[in-house]
């Protein structure tokens, strides 16, 4: 039985704090993020395959299966 993946993440803006929840991508990682409220551009942080690994409250559903991302 496989675990349930969770695609929905809160991705909190290191510039100005705000918060959102988004929708991840099911298969795949995703680089870029332009915050709704700043509109600062976010790329994910030295090591992390993406801006929800680094910034959001759920990992992106590949490293959520185990799997290498990107």
């Amino acid at each position: 039985m496989s675990k349930a993946i969770i695609l929905a993440s809160i991705i909190t803006c290191p510039h100005c704090a705000q918060q959102a929840t988004e929708i991840m991508p099911e298969n795949a990682c995703q680089y870029f993020y332009a915050c709704t409220f700043c509109g600062e551009l976010l790329k994910p942080k030295p090591g992390d395959c993406c801006v929800f690994c680094s910034y959001g409250t759920v990992p992106c559903p590949p490293i959520q299966q185990g799997m290498d991302c990107c």
